[in-house]
């Protein structure tokens, strides 16, 4: 189809979508092929190209002083057929028309729009590009395009496939599905969306795919059931599918042969809106179907434009051809040639038919897709010629700063121009390209809504577009979705469930990084969001969760009032402190008794306080540790312990001075054991392990550590010695002490019972040096709290040894063999 103009734009659209090639042979003539199979659709394509030039036409702030003209051919959606078709309208080599009253040619052809798939759009391109003859696709997508190197002369106003590969990655990331499975067809278009989904989807980290199948260009069975089986045996639940709309009618009968349910099917622009697949035989298995499709547009006018055609008319336009007619017979079911029409009993066409009472897609323009892309295709070569036609002479971009005439101009000038429009649809899209020759890019979501009725609608859900200045954006209603699953929700499609927080991912080995273990986080380690690849370490003082997805400061450990053990200590240290009371009491009472006032009274109420102030410091091993308590505890023991160890030490040589004053000359001796002596004696032994607190705490104190090194998830709060050798001293002197009242009782147990308590202090010292012996390895050897505990129990123990054994048996007699207390009876006569 042609109309005469000042300029002429060329376009190329699939009005047949299959063509027969004659046998080539050298003997015979050459015959011209046929195209078969009228498109419908394809022809409202040409028919869009014709009227946007219409309305550019009647536009006077388009082009003023301009006639838009155009050459349309079918390129039957062959290859060969196609490039033919853009070779013819480079070089002219067409049928001449008539384009003045006085004037017989072909005007140069400053553009095309077209072709309508990747493949041919790749040759054409390939050789247009030469020329510098620009190209408007509306259709191929396919990311090679992009080569400007390669495509210097290539537009479009379709996004790419590799915008559209992003655009599916962030659908895929808005619901969450990481193990999705790809089909894709055996085409330029086809393999190099394979390539950029791999590529892209690895980058983005947005999943994995499960698989990736090519669908075979001709209906190869055992090969598409071999696709749907991979298909249905993954556990991938979505399913991609950038091909064709006959690749996949193969595909889905497979599909419905084997009623293979419960996937998630996602389309590409080729399919997503594709009439011929949404069907009551596919439906069951493509209803709720997501896909990105063209960006739908609004252009008034162009029914009444539509309905304006006839095989005949008498107008500037050409319609009175081949095409046309065959478009009249195709809507009619009627035949032009009335002898070939009647002998198969189809109507005879008069021309006059009435296209608006048909109801066919044809005027269905509800969902304008392509339509809108071959609107703006035309509209951005208008805006080219009419910015060049506004060139001022001396300010070109031509040499010598040149503009150029409707009559002089050539195809590579008005590139120059092109790659600088910018423009608003009035739809309210922007249009202009970038340095790749892409337009802006973006697509409608989609989702296949099969109603009650049985009527099938497409039904727009979203948006997923670029701009310069923000960036990709998807916005999705997802209120809108219907999906085609029982529970009417998305579904779930992972290889593996994302591992929550307290945990961390494990790649399989030989899977993809979306297959993965998820194992817990090991101690002092969390994760505290999904699908952590690691676990991060908490901070020196803290330590991890029971669940470990947070950091928890440790739990502070040291001998409490409020736990069972400190409790119990406790009430032993009173119990103890108790005893001792009471015992000073009876003793008190029964001062003036002989059981009291034998072997020096004034020693045993000393070593009853002495007992008394042991059973109390233990008290200072309990509870939070500060600084005085930590220099006072072990003092406190220390001097409360050499006190009563120098009572019991004085006892026992006053024991052995008395007998020793019995045998004839020995009386001299009591002078060195009288009471002061023995006052003097306590005094200095107890004054020497006071030096050695006191140079302790001076220069090496005890203070308060947090020890971490016992356990990792707490904190041992605990008294440090400050000086091991000041600790030793302490105890060294103690054990001195004890050993040598030990060694003097022994000598003296076997004296005569009379005034003597050598066999009480023997046993009572047995007592005390067993506890002490044992405390050592097992003080040693108790961490944290339990160090302390061992200590307390240490003092206790032997307090209470020392207290029953010396003072149990007096209050025996005191309280219950009242007349053993008299002077006869303890010299046991």
């Amino acid at each position: 189809m042609h109309k005469p103009g000042d300029v002429v734009l060329g376009g190329l659209f699939k009005v047949h979508h299959t063509s027969d090639f004659p046998k080539r042979s050298f003997t015979s003539k050459p015959q011209r092929h046929r195209c078969k199979g009228f498109d419908i659709l394809g022809f409202r394509y040409a028919m869009t190209m014709a009227f946007a030039i219409d309305e550019i036409n009647k536009d006077s702030s388009m082009l003023p002083n301009v006639t838009l003209g155009y050459r349309i051919f079918d390129n039957c959606l062959t290859l060969i057929v196609g490039l033919s078709a853009a070779l013819s309208l480079t070089n002219g080599q067409d049928n001449q028309f008539l384009l003045q009253s006085n004037c017989l040619g072909t005007p140069p052809v400053l553009g095309i729009v077209g072709d309508s798939s990747s493949t041919p759009s790749v040759a054409i391109a390939d050789v247009l590009g030469l020329y510098k003859m620009p190209i408007v696709s509306y259709f191929a997508t396919c990311s090679c395009l992009t080569d400007r190197q390669r495509f210097p002369s290539f537009f479009r106003t379709i996004p790419s496939d590799a915008f559209q590969v992003r655009a599916m990655i962030n659908i895929l990331k808005h619901f969450g599905w990481t193990w999705v499975g790809l089909l894709v067809s055996d085409d330029d278009y086809g393999i190099h969306v394979a390539h950029s989904f791999e590529s892209d989807l690895t980058h983005s980290g947005g999943g994995c795919l499960a698989y990736v199948e090519v669908l075979p260009w001709e209906s190869d069975r055992p090969e598409i059931k071999r696709i749907v089986n991979v298909v249905t045996t993954s556990t991938a639940r979505v399913v991609m599918v950038f091909a064709h709309e006959f690749n996949i009618i193969h595909l889905m009968e497979e599909v419905a042969r084997q009623n293979i349910t419960g996937l998630q099917w996602i389309a590409s622009e080729a399919w997503s809106t594709a009439a011929g697949l949404q069907t009551p035989h596919f439906m069951p298995y493509l209803s709720g179907t997501l896909g990105i499709a063209i960006r739908q547009g609004k252009m008034p006018g162009l029914r009444e434009f539509l309905l304006q055609i006839r095989p005949y008319q008498n107008d500037s336009v050409n319609y009175g051809n081949s095409i046309v007619k065959q478009f009249w017979e195709y809507m009619f079911q009627c035949k032009f040639d009335l002898k070939n029409g009647a002998e198969n009993g189809i109507p005879y066409c008069t021309g006059e038919e009435d296209i608006e009472n048909m109801e066919t897609v044809f005027l269905d323009l509800s969902n304008l897709r392509p339509e809108y892309n071959i609107y703006k295709a035309v509209y951005a070569l208008a805006h080219g010629l009419n910015d060049m036609m506004q060139c001022e002479p001396g300010r070109g971009p031509f040499s010598g700063n040149s503009c150029t005439t409707v009559q002089t101009m050539e195809p590579w000038q008005i590139l120059h121009y092109l790659e600088k429009v910018n423009f608003n649809t009035s739809f309210g899209d922007q249009v202009s390209f970038d340095e790749n020759g892409d337009a802006l890019p973006i697509y409608d979501i989609v989702n296949w809504l099969w109603l009650p009725d049985g009527r099938i609608k497409v039904q727009n859900v979203g948006v997923v577009k670029s701009l310069v200045s923000k960036g990709e954006t998807l916005t999705i209603d997802e209120d809108k979705i219907f999906w085609n699953f029982e529970s009417n929700k998305s579904p779930q499609s992972v290889c593996s469930n994302s591992c929550l927080p307290g945990t961390h991912m494990t790649l399989k080995k030989g899977e993809p990084t979306c297959c993965f273990d998820c194992m817990p986080c090991s101690d002092g380690t969390i994760s505290n969001k999904t699908d952590s690849l690691m676990c991060s370490s908490c901070p020196q003082n803290f330590w991890s969760s029971s669940r470990r997805d947070h950091c928890v400061p440790k739990k502070l450990e040291f001998l409490s009032y409020h736990e069972p053990l400190g409790i119990c200590l406790t009430a032993a240290s009173l119990l103890g402190t108790f005893m001792c009371a009471v015992i000073l009491g009876i003793f008190i009472c029964h001062r003036y008794t002989p059981i009291v006032r034998a072997n020096n009274s004034e020693l045993s109420f000393l070593l009853l306080v002495s007992l008394k102030l042991c059973f109390l410091c233990s008290l200072l091993f309990i509870g939070r540790p500060k600084l005085w308590t930590c220099q006072l505890r072990h003092a406190a023991f220390g001097i409360s312990f050499v006190l009563s160890v120098s009572c019991i030490l004085v006892k026992t040589m006053v024991v052995l001075a008395v007998f020793r004053a019995s045998k004839p000359g020995g009386g001299a001796i009591l002078k060195w054991f009288g009471t002061v002596q023995q006052r003097g004696t306590v005094i200095v032994l107890t004054s020497i392990q006071a030096a050695i607190c006191t140079v302790w705490l001076v220069f090496a104190s005890p203070v308060p550590y947090k020890n971490t090194q016992y356990h990792n998830d707490k904190i041992v709060y605990e008294c440090v010695v400050g000086s091991t050798l000041g600790f030793s001293l302490l105890l060294g002197y103690i054990g001195s002490l004890a050993i040598i009242s030990f060694l003097l009782a022994f000598l003296a147990r076997n004296l005569p019972d009379s005034f003597n308590e050598a066999k009480l202090i023997t046993f009572s010292m047995v007592i005390f040096c067993a506890v002490w012996v044992a405390f050592v390895p097992a003080y040693v050897n108790s961490p944290g709290k339990y160090a302390d505990a061992v200590e307390v129990f240490a003092i206790l123990a032997s307090s209470f040894g020392l207290l029953i054994a010396l003072f149990g048996p007096k209050c025996y007699i005191i309280l219950l063999r009242p007349e053993k207390n008299t002077k006869k009876g303890i010299m046991g006569r």
